[in-house]
């Protein structure tokens, strides 16, 4: 049986947003909904996990309060103020890069890669460095910023979102990664042959393919889920 079984595809709290429902490796059931880009969120037993909200990829003030807020870093396409307090309570906990904590007035988890917190007692957060290393890419997300990617814990399983990176010695030495978002939009991020060798890696038994659209060179999903068949379960999600 697989340690992870895709239930259903449903609707989020905003009918809009397209989801899936998933079971953790403890049998907790979790939704990860997916709005535009590299912003996403995970809702377990009634509580939320928003990922780089954007103000132009949904309406923030119509879904569900924060219980957490992970921020990967400070480009415009990660890092909206204005939606991340649509989100807020008095008791949200905002997780995010050195730089992106320049930016809040309130305290902030600052993570580093190496990082782990426990912001709530039903989640563990590790951070993991999120970098090019491609001659002449090398200034889109320099490794002295110290960007991150995040593997989150809940309920026996890890989901790795990978934040604009390539394949980092980092990445590849990842192990038991059950859910991986990795990105891959030229010149940013990853091409589709290093996404390839990223899942061979790391083998997720669920990959999803995300952060790409909104740049002239168009990424070749079709490709890609062509040369990851066999590797892992790819699922590609309207995010463009």
């Amino acid at each position: 049986m697989s340690i992870l079984s895709l239930f259903g595809c449903g609707r989020a709290k905003a009918p809009e947003y397209p989801s899936d429902q998933l079971t953790t490796r403890d049998g907790t059931q979790f939704t990860i909904s997916f709005f535009k880009h590299a912003s996403l969120s995970i809702a377990v037993g009634g509580k939320y996990i928003y990922v780089d909200p954007i103000s132009a990829n949904a309406d923030y003030a119509a879904l569900p309060k924060a219980d957490i807020v992970l921020i990967t870093h400070s480009h415009y396409d990660h890092l909206d103020v204005a939606a991340v307090e649509k989100l807020l309570t008095p008791d949200t906990e905002i997780l995010c890069d050195r730089t992106s904590a320049e930016a809040f007035e309130m305290n902030c988890y600052t993570m580093r890669p190496g990082s782990v917190a426990t912001p709530r007692d039903w989640v563990k957060v590790e951070a993991v460095a999120a970098y090019n290393t491609t001659p002449g890419h090398l200034q889109f997300h320099p490794k002295e910023r110290e960007d991150c990617g995040y593997i989150l814990t809940v309920g026996g399983t890890r989901i790795y979102i990978a934040g604009d990176t390539e394949p980092t010695p980092e990445l590849r030495a990842l192990r038991n990664i059950d859910i991986a978002f990795l990105p891959v939009n030229q010149p940013y991020t990853m091409t589709v042959d290093q996404a390839v060798e990223a899942v061979k890696a790391i083998r997720p038994t669920i990959f999803y393919p995300y952060h790409y659209g909104e740049v002239e060179e168009k990424t070749d999903i079709d490709r890609l889920v062509r040369e990851t068949e066999g590797l892992t379960d790819t699922r590609v999600r309207p995010m463009e």
